[in-house]
């Protein structure tokens, strides 16, 4: 959410900085001239120098907000993602199955496993047929 807030104003602040340097007059004048130039009425809102000084401060501004933001942003991207090994994760080892302990007898361990087959279960009995 926060983030999202950051990159909105990233791209507001974005455009008002290439409007601003857009705007600034070049060596040929540029759109900066259309706001007061020489060609213009003496009662301009804004005569030329005061233009170029407006949007010169409006452009270091919106430049220093950018790049802020810019690297507010990819500090919080980071943040949220380290690397991790494969090697640092634990291996899942099962727990033992319980055992019952062997004797030994004269040197040889008995099995803990029997050696006689399980008896066979009964088979299920048919069912009687119903008289329709």
């Amino acid at each position: 959410m926060f983030t999202r807030f950051l990159v909105i104003l990233l791209i507001l602040d974005s455009v008002v900085l290439v409007a601003a340097i857009l705007l600034q007059s070049g060596k040929g004048g540029g759109l900066a001239a259309s706001f007061g130039g020489a060609s213009s009425s003496a009662d301009s809102l804004l005569g030329t120098r005061q233009a170029g000084n407006l949007l010169t401060k409006t452009s270091w501004w919106a430049g220093g907000i950018f790049i802020l933001l810019a690297f507010i942003l990819q500090v919080a991207s980071a943040r949220g993602r380290t690397p991790t090994s494969v090697l640092d994760q634990a291996v899942a080892v099962p727990p033992p199955a319980p055992t019952a302990p062997a004797t030994q007898q004269g040197g040889a361990s008995q099995s803990v496993v029997p050696l006689q087959s399980a008896p066979a279960a009964p088979a299920p009995a048919a069912p009687a047929p119903t008289k329709p």
